[in-house]
Order: structure tokens, then sequence, then C-alpha cells
């Protein structure tokens, strides 16, 4: 079934979990699914009254998909807001850029239903994403490596320490 075609039940995913969010602070609830290898993973925002430790919606449907082994997202349904759909903030849209082709289609929507379709290349354009670390790591050190490969350190590459000192041999 295309990645598109399964964006309705994304979007009935991301909505459901939506209920489940932890939001006591702001009680802006937020649901997200991604479609990883066939196999949807929702998840909702989690709140911290230390703000920063707030984990969004998004990257804990990410996070979920990886733990199960997936490395490549297929699609993504967002469902926050009261009155208006509720794109993925900034820090999302990085995150998503790490798993998802430029063309993965993003449905953010609000709570009465209101939706937009995109691609992840509309919302995040001119991306820094994996290429980008590797093409500079293949240029310092001579050779690409994957975030998933077995590379030794930049340090160990160069024959040095990481505090700059010679290895000894």
């Amino acid at each position: 079934m295309p990645r598109s075609s399964r964006l309705p039940a994304l979007l009935r995913a991301a909505a459901r979990v939506r209920q489940k969010a932890y939001a006591p602070y702001s009680g802006y609830l937020v649901g997200a699914a991604v479609l990883a290898g066939g196999r949807v993973y929702a998840a909702c925002n989690v709140e911290n009254s230390a703000y920063p430790l707030s984990v969004c919606a998004e990257r804990n449907a990410v996070a979920m998909a990886v733990a199960a082994g997936a490395r490549r997202i297929d699609a993504v349904a967002v469902v926050g807001g009261r009155d208006r759909p509720a794109a993925p903030c900034g820090g999302c849209r990085q995150v998503l850029s790490e798993f998802c082709a430029a063309e993965t289609p993003v449905v953010y929507a609000s709570a009465d239903g209101q939706s937009v379709t995109s691609n992840l290349a509309a919302l995040l354009p001119a991306a820094f994403g994996p290429v980008d670390v590797l093409r500079a790591g293949a240029e310092s050190t001579g050779r690409m490596r994957g975030p998933a490969g077995k590379a030794r350190s930049a340090a160990r590459v160069r024959g040095t320490r990481s505090s700059g000192r010679p290895r000894s041999p």
C-alpha cells in the first residue's frame, strides 16, 4: 500500500494517542504517528516541570520506531492544537530529517480535523542531515562512515589521542 494512502490511518493513530499525552503544565496535547517498515508507531508528548526535559510526540514516535529496529520513516502524522493544525517544531523537523527522505509525506492536523499535507523538504528546506555529517567526516579522515558503522573515532583514525598527543606504539 503506498505510504500516502496510509496517511488517514496515521492521523487516526496520532489522534488516539494524543489523548494520552502528559501535558499538565501547558495543556497542549500532541500525538504523532510514524510509518516505518509497514508498521505504525504512535506516541504523545511528555512534559516535565523542568521544561527543557519535555519530549515532543514526534521525537517519541521516532524513538519507538528506532527501538523496534527501524532506520527509515516512510510517513509522518501529527495531531495537536485546537484551532489550527500544529506542524512539527524545528527540533522535531531536524530529528525527522535523520530518518526521512525529503519527499516523505508529513500530515499535521488540529484536534478538530483541519489538516495540512506537506513533505519533509517543504518543512525543512536545505536541511542539514546525515549526508552533510558523512561528507565532513570523509573530508577530515579520508573515508566515509555511517551512523551504524563500526568506524573508529576520528582521533584513532588520525593516530592521535583525543587530547591531540601522538599515540604511543
